[in-house]
């Protein structure tokens, strides 16, 4: 199987890695199709390859890491000197212990500048000894770890200068403990998982920001949000800080904005409607919102919904393209908030579209809603059910490329 070919019949899924700030780091990339249950092997690393010339990966991932599964015998192809070394971190799948080429090879990649990772880490062995000079990072999985060996392994490394990653993390109980044991990184979604409650009262930040979100979301006039904006000082000045970075349809602005009304209007009640729901999604303690993991995810979700509406069936893409980007924020929100859709939708006024997508997954929007909730959960053969019942021609490249035009856009690209 080609490159090309490899692009075209296997999913680029992606799990986020988050650091000790549950900031996000980087992803773990990976190709796989309904017909395989491993993403390992020469071919699949040979597709990630061809993903960053293809697909333009590297400006799409912007300043985060991808980490790349590399075998023995794609360790020593020519072809992974394609990827570049400040953007991957390799990780070495090795079964027993590494022969001579295979350290010459680890040596040679490190002096090129490729940060190296050893995966499977079962303590100071015969199979890690002579790699651990040369390794970054050390991957523990969590499924195979028992609970009372995880402390060993991690306090075995303690005095090296190796970032440890604990791989497989399922709740914030696994994270923080792993966190207390020195571990640096953590791969899974567990950061997407929560109790929902149902009748759980919201914060008065949280409260006053759906407040806000509805009021933009209706024909209203600009005084009333603007005076809906004065009672929130702290989201006044960040929404003056937006608009005088961002400017007029992303161009520089001449001077800078001090009128709230004149932010507002410059802005457009599409974008700000957007960005109040997004900061629904962010922790209320965070320095950074825009770094929090679950912002991004829904942010990513919506941005794909919006193109792959823009690549079906000629129809009512404008109504529906405006209506995308609010359902794949919105279908985070459960978890943001803790609370079941139903509720969420009681305070947040949506059209009938987006509910029937959120609430039964109904509708051309309810069906993309559902491929995407299978694409972020690594599920292939989901993902292959769903891209057949949707009208036009949707393939495994289509949601591939799809993905790689969101991220750029979410890191600051033109997409």
């Amino acid at each position: 199987m080609t490159d090309d070919q490899s692009l075209r019949n296997a999913f680029l899924f992606r799990q986020p890695i988050l650091n000790r700030q549950q900031e996000l780091a980087g992803y773990q990339l990976s190709f796989r199709s309904s017909a395989t249950t491993t993403d390992s092997g020469p071919v699949a690393t040979a597709a990630l390859c061809a993903a960053y010339s293809e697909l333009g990966m590297q400006s799409a991932l912007g300043n985060h890491c991808a980490f790349i599964a590399i075998d023995a015998d794609f360790l020593h192809q020519e072809a992974i000197e394609l990827l570049p070394p400040a953007s991957v971190v390799l990780e070495l799948l090795l079964d027993g212990v590494a022969d001579k080429a295979t350290l010459t090879r680890c040596q040679s990649l490190r002096a090129r500048g490729y940060a190296l990772a050893l995966t499977d880490y079962r303590g100071i062995d015969d199979r890690s000894r002579p790699l651990l000079p040369m390794v970054e990072v050390i991957k523990i999985d969590l499924v195979a770890a028992e609970a009372g060996q995880l402390r060993d392994l991690a306090g075995s490394l303690r005095k090296l200068p190796i970032k440890l990653l604990a791989q497989g993390v399922t709740s914030r109980e696994q994270m923080e403990h792993c966190r207390n044991l020195g571990f640096e990184l953590f791969q899974g979604r567990y950061f997407a998982q929560a109790e929902i409650v149902r009748g759980r009262r919201l914060s008065a930040s949280q409260a006053a920001l759906i407040r806000l979100v509805n009021l933009v979301g209706r024909d209203v006039e600009t005084a009333l949000i603007e005076d809906a904006f004065k009672h929130e000082p702290a989201l006044t000045l960040n929404l003056l800080r937006v608009v005088n970075s961002v400017g007029c349809r992303g161009s520089r602005l001449a001077q800078p904005v001090t009128s709230l009304r004149h932010a507002i209007t410059l802005f457009g009640r599409r974008q700000l409607q957007r960005w109040l729901s997004l900061l629904l999604l962010a922790p209320s303690h965070a320095a950074d919102p825009s770094r929090s993991p679950l912002l991004q995810v829904a942010a990513l979700r919506g941005r794909m919904m919006e193109l792959l509406i823009e690549l079906g069936p000629p129809g009512n893409h404008r109504h529906l393209g405006d209506l995308a980007f609010i359902t794949g924020i919105l279908s985070m929100m459960p978890i943001a908030l803790s609370l079941p859709i139903e509720e969420i939708l009681e305070q947040i006024a949506v059209e009938r579209e987006v509910r029937s997508a959120l609430c039964e997954h109904g509708g051309l929007l309810g069906n993309i809603l559902a491929l995407l909730e299978c694409f972020d959960n690594d599920d292939a053969p989901g993902c292959d059910q769903l891209l057949s019942a949707l009208p036009g021609h949707f393939d495994h490249l289509t949601l591939n490329t799809c993905l790689s035009v969101a991220l750029r856009w979410l890191n600051g690209g033109s997409e």
